[in-house]
């Protein structure tokens, strides 16, 4: 079509997929409204959005006029959070269980070695909530010890071993409703839901992966100009298998819409290091040579949850010789930021984790909302853009097979 020939956009659909995320879908709605909103009137475009008929998935529409073109676009989540808020179900016991396999899958396979080899501030994350559980557990007990103790000098033994087990009991819970703050519970869930099976995806997430492809299809069945798919943190590497199935099966026409995917974020190493994700490189693999798509991949240094600037196809180790994605682009939260923007958020991790779908005051080439809602496809926009000179495309993995 004349559209995709010269990269514009009148019409787009964008499938937006989440991380491990136990939050509503409409979450994401509200960011896009408000940081939408922002970026607009910094840049001087404007945006307005509606929500999806009644019966469809969870997503929204939007009208934009960018660089003096109107675009609509339409906007769906692709929604997991019910499998990560299963994942979370778990007690206390069940969570320090998880703690001592996770910590063993990293360890004993040796991806945390490895992993520790490339940016430091994700294995930081990493390891945080073993180190903080273990420290509440100390805690705990500690105090729970002490508490019986006192009791004992006064009362039977059994009263006082009693009294220190209800203590330490009502400690660990204590620090579990602090979780909110603390992050320690919700990251050792994340971890452990990823460290499973050695890095295989579980059986219900390989069936709502398989739903979400099948809605990607059915938009590239369609008369937009571009479907654009865009795998943030942990979805990134969904997203990764996700289109490498949809390629495979034949879904992508070059009498089609373009179709870009887009990688914010991404923590493709946590997965793609451990010895059974086999299917994760064997797609990383496939997608890295595909012609029928464009892949930009976005992170930022300042980014302390994400590896940023790691090729996630080349530190895998599984770069095929014919490479031609993804392109890495750093989102320089330092320059793109403003210094008092920079300060407000330079210590607020998990909320910088979450930038790329914000506003800057000070944009650069990536502008979420110009991707998503804009005239132009993500091909088109990247056109002759050079990947940032500190990338890291070194081989890393200790694992590299690409078959179970």
């Amino acid at each position: 079509m004349d559209s995709e020939s010269q990269g514009r956009v009148r019409r787009r659909r964008v499938f937006y997929i989440p991380g491990y995320d136990p939050v509503p879908a409409r979450r994401y709605r509200e960011i896009y409204r408000r940081e939408g909103a922002e970026q607009a009137a910094h840049c001087g475009y404007s945006l307005a959005l509606t929500p999806r008929p009644a019966g469809q998935a969870y997503g929204w529409r939007v009208a934009a006029e960018i660089e003096g073109q109107p675009v609509e676009t339409e906007v769906e989540v692709l929604v997991w959070s019910d499998i990560v808020k299963e994942s979370m179900a778990q007690g206390i016991l069940a969570t320090y269980l998880q703690l001592f396999r996770t910590a063993w899958a990293y360890i004993g396979s040796g991806a945390l070695a490895r992993l520790m080899q490339l940016r430091k501030g994700p294995v930081i994350a990493a390891l945080y909530p073993i180190v903080m559980l273990l420290a509440q557990l100390v805690v705990a007990v500690a105090l729970g010890a002490l508490a019986g103790g006192l009791v004992a000098q006064v009362l039977p033994w059994w009263a006082g071993a009693v009294l220190g087990l209800a203590v330490a009991a009502l400690l660990l819970r204590g620090f579990k409703r602090l979780d909110r703050r603390l992050y320690a519970y919700y990251l050792m869930h994340d971890y452990a839901f990823t460290a499973q099976s050695g890095g295989q995806n579980p059986p219900e997430l390989e069936a709502r992966m398989a739903e979400f492809r099948t809605a990607i299809e059915a938009a590239l069945a369609s008369d937009v100009d571009e479907v654009l798919v865009v795998g943030h943190s942990s979805g990134a590497h969904l997203a990764v298998s996700i289109l490498a199935d949809a390629i495979r099966r034949g879904a992508v026409s070059a009498r089609g819409p373009a179709l870009g995917f887009l990688s914010l974020g991404h923590v493709v190493p946590m997965a793609s290091f451990l010895p059974g994700a086999w299917r994760l490189r064997n797609d990383l693999h496939y997608l890295a040579a595909r012609p029928e798509l464009t892949w930009v991949d976005v992170t930022a240094p300042g980014d302390g949850c994400a590896f940023a600037l790691c090729d996630p196809v080349a530190v895998s180790g599984v770069a095929p010789k014919a490479k031609l994605w993804p392109l890495v682009v750093s989102a320089a939260f330092t320059q793109t930021l403003s210094r008092k923007r920079w300060r407000q958020l330079r210590w607020r991790f998990f909320r910088l984790h979450f930038q790329y779908l914000h506003a800057f005051d000070r944009p650069g080439d990536y502008d979420y909302f110009q991707i998503t809602a804009g005239p132009r496809t993500l091909a088109c926009r990247y056109a002759g853009r050079t990947a940032s000179k500190s990338r890291i495309e070194r081989a890393v993995s200790r694992h590299t097979s690409r078959a179970a």
